[in-house]
């Protein structure tokens, strides 16, 4: 955990959230300013505080968020329909909080291209 941060707060309990999924390796929860009808954050319990930062030994972590996007589609009802899952980089990539985190996206028809 690192101090300060409000993924990590959140994926401690520290805070409250909105939490639809959770495990011993990420948490789920709604975007508290939504982009989207359905838009669910998946973040790892470890913090990482970007793309920059992955290391080799985080390839399995990534994979589960991705199976976990998926699930969490599913239990929102959007897997039918259609989903997007984004990881936003840095500044210019619109990254807010510096933890890696997936956006789940759903509920409406998305546009390309997207920003």
């Amino acid at each position: 955990m690192a101090e300060g941060c409000l993924f990590c707060k959140i994926a401690s309990g520290e805070l409250e959230s909105s939490i639809v999924y959770e495990d011993d390796l990420c948490v789920a929860f709604h975007d508290i300013n939504p982009q989207a009808p359905t838009h669910v954050l998946v973040i790892p319990r470890k913090h990482i505080p970007g793309m920059g930062e992955l290391e080799e030994s985080d390839r399995d972590l990534l994979g589960h968020l991705m199976l976990i996007a998926s699930e969490i589609a599913w239990m929102e009802g959007i897997d039918e329909a259609g989903f997007r899952t984004v990881i936003n980089w840095g500044h210019d990539g619109g990254m807010e909080v510096p933890h890696l985190h997936l956006h789940v996206l759903g509920g409406r028809t998305m546009s390309w291209p997207p920003g």
